[in-house]
């Protein structure tokens, strides 16, 4: 890989990782749409790693707050915000989880081609607008229900399609459980932490049965560019979603989504 290619792609996911517009198919698109051979799985792991270390660092309070709270929730019964935010973003994980460790195959034989992802971006990306416009915006993410979880996460499970976008999904899914935008994304971003996690774990084991050498100087700089670019969108995103609201985004997912089709029709 030349420096070029790899500035763009972990910029790439490290951009569209936390904003609704899919960081799957923009990895997906750019060796399709270029002459750059594709970037292997060692490279999307470690801009993986990077966009994993930017929201841990980002959360690292709430994080903390959350994992000695449902530490003594374990211990004495008594469950407390955190506690309960960190059981929902546990049992939010299993669905995805689940359809991701049974589902891998089918995915990667059948739904990773441009047309899958021109739709998925189009179909979600109205989606997220009707449930922003639709969507009461008066509750935190504390506030969660087993329902809303239940709800959540089950939507998560739809980001394995390509185009879908997890983070625009959940965020979809919590704008229609009545969470405002930002409590809506804060979730979503707590929610891609073992996600990330685990699909960082899944593709590790399919890269250790691979002969390939490994660039770790390319590695080791996707990781950077993609954890610095993720840590700046993150902060952007929280800070002005309830001025920007979630048009821009819409917006692009359509017009993305139809140049995908006139290309490959």
């Amino acid at each position: 890989m030349d420096l070029l290619q790899i500035i763009v792609l972990a910029l790439l996911q490290g951009l569209t990782e936390f904003l609704p517009i899919s960081s799957s198919a923009h990895l997906i698109l750019v060796p399709v749409m270029t002459d750059w051979q594709d970037q292997g799985l060692s490279f999307d792991i470690a801009v993986h790693v990077g966009t994993l270390l930017a929201v841990v660092w980002y959360f690292r309070k709430e994080l903390l707050r959350m994992t000695a709270a449902w530490w003594l929730a374990l211990r004495n019964g008594r469950q407390t915000d955190d506690s309960r935010l960190a059981w929902a973003v546990i049992w939010g994980t299993v669905p995805v989880g689940l359809a991701g460790l049974f589902g891998k195959p089918f995915i990667e034989t059948y739904l990773r081609s441009p047309l899958v992802i021109a739709a998925a971006t189009v179909l979600f990306g109205l989606l997220l607008w009707l449930a922003y416009a639709k969507g009461m915006r008066r509750r935190d993410e504390y506030s969660l229900g087993w329902q809303d979880v239940l709800i959540i996460g089950a939507a998560q499970m739809l980001a394995l399609i390509p185009g879908t976008s997890r983070s625009g999904i959940t965020i979809t899914a919590g704008l229609m459980r009545g969470l405002t935008g930002a409590a809506s994304a804060r979730f979503s971003f707590l929610l891609s932490i073992p996600v990330i996690a685990l699909a960082g774990l899944l593709q590790a084991k399919d890269l250790l049965v691979t002969p390939d050498a490994l660039d770790w100087h390319s590695l080791v700089f996707g990781t950077l560019i993609s954890a610095l670019s993720a840590y700046v969108c993150i902060h952007a995103f929280l800070r002005f979603l309830d001025r920007v609201g979630m048009l821009p985004f819409v917006v692009y997912r359509l017009i993305l989504g139809a140049i995908l089709f006139i290309v490959f029709i």
